[in-house]
């Protein structure tokens, strides 16, 4: 099946004809039997996927119709799936009753290592066919409806970092390697079969390196419509950690594996119109859009940082962005402005390798938006909230969060912030008993 994403922007209008056309190859697929089963993803709060695997039939005959149920409380738990008890999750647990998945076919990916196995992002939906407003992919898909609304087209690229690490806990390799080419020889029987992988996914790689800390790497795919940006780099993501869980290697996607290094996830974004031609060009656009970003950034800190571990990042990390301020290909700053005419893009480096990237880019759009629309100045540099007691105070009495986010998606991540640091406070740890010891 041609399942390959185009480049570049796409209205949500050309997505939902893409997913009629991919329907429709399905179910003849299905009948000739080269699908045989279907895995149904759903994007968690904690970057990861909620997944149900299906028999072919029953998809094409029942689930592309009706969808499929999930339990609610899969948008209300730890990332040790346990129910997180605050108000705003008492919807989800109350009865852990069932949300419809509803498949979005333009996501429709083989799964690697599996012949006939397919992969499917899905949105989710309460039973009366409500909005679930504090479901990442809910919230982005909302924020791309707002744009298109005034004429914008996002088109993003993600780039994710990753650290392998080995039975031991040590980084496969122990000098960083950032542009190295002999350097990644000790890693190559590991990135043969993750290349492999990812390109069975067939979702456009644009480059592979290895990146600055021990360990470290990057597959970068190429810019696509936002949804898909997001859905790909998760299952990217998926595919690379099921191939260094063969090779019983572990794929860190940790802010910081260790203080000192970072691991992050940054978002290349730029705007055109329904017809494809780019608006960064105009510089009140790209201006007022990098304002509204740079003004929102340290309520939103949270988003961003979303753990205990990626406070290490914006405290020690070399290139964390904890200054908010843009600079013309400067990636020591926050927002980075690079390319130019056509190619001219905002490079947001926020947010670190843990955070949910459907909340990520859509908390950027919304943030650009409401700075386009309000003709927002660009401000004074300030910081980003570098402890989590900080960020999730910042981000629940935030006005402006509330406006950009919703106030059920900024109730959530702050319960969901607030369990981590409950958690961690209750968590005993190498580094204290290391600390008991000596005090001996």
């Amino acid at each position: 099946m041609e399942h390959q994403r185009p480049g570049g922007p796409r209205t949500l209008a050309a997505r939902d004809e893409a997913a009629a056309t991919l329907a429709e190859a399905v179910r003849t697929e299905v009948l000739a039997r080269t699908v045989t089963g279907l895995v149904l993803l759903v994007p968690d709060p904690h970057a990861r996927f909620a997944a149900v695997g299906v028999g072919a039939r029953f998809f094409a005959d029942t689930v592309l119709e009706y969808g499929y149920g999930v339990c609610s409380y899969v948008f209300g738990w730890t990332p040790e799936r346990e129910a997180i008890e605050a108000p705003v999750f008492r919807p989800y647990l109350e009865h852990y009753g069932d949300l419809r998945m509803r498949p979005d076919m333009a996501t429709l990916a083989p799964l690697p290592g599996q012949p006939g196995t397919w992969l499917v992002v899905c949105d989710v939906e309460w039973p009366d066919g409500s909005q679930v407003p504090i479901a990442p992919r809910s919230l982005l898909r909302e924020q791309l409806e707002a744009a298109e609304a005034e004429g914008f087209v996002p088109s993003v690229g993600l780039e994710h970092e990753v650290t392998f690490i080995d039975s031991y806990g040590a980084p496969l390799t122990a000098d960083g390697l950032d542009y190295a080419a002999g350097g990644l020889d000790a890693m190559h029987p590991l990135l043969a079969n993750v290349q492999s992988d990812v390109d069975e996914l067939d979702l456009g790689v644009e480059s592979r390196r290895g990146e600055c800390h021990p360990g470290q790497y990057e597959s970068v795919l190429g810019h696509r419509d936002a949804l898909a940006a997001c859905d790909d780099a998760m299952m990217q993501q998926l595919a690379i950690r099921r191939a260094a869980s063969a090779a019983g290697v572990r794929a860190s996607y940790l802010a910081a594996e260790r203080a000192g290094t970072g691991s992050s996830c940054h978002v290349h974004l730029s705007l055109s119109d329904v017809d494809g031609k780019p608006r960064f060009g105009e510089l009140s656009v790209i201006e007022h859009f990098t304002a509204g970003v740079l003004t929102a950034a340290p309520d939103l800190t949270a988003i961003w940082a979303p753990t205990w571990n990626s406070y290490v990042r914006l405290r020690t990390g070399p290139f964390a962005p904890g200054e908010v301020r843009a600079g013309a290909d400067d990636r020591t700053a926050a927002v980075r402005i690079a390319g130019s005419q056509d190619s001219l893009r905002i490079e947001a480096r926020f947010a670190g390798a843990d955070a949910q990237p459907h909340l990520v880019v859509g908390a950027l759009l919304a943030a650009g938006m409401w700075g386009i629309r309000e003709e927002v100045p660009m401000p004074q540099p300030g910081r980003l909230h570098d402890t989590p007691w900080e960020a999730v105070r910042a981000l629940e009495h935030s006005e402006l969060a509330r406006k950009l986010l919703g106030d059920a998606m900024v109730d959530a991540r702050v319960a969901l912030l607030n369990e981590e640091i409950t958690s961690g406070l209750e968590t005993v740890t190498d580094w204290q008993r290391t600390r008991g010891d000596r005090r001996v």
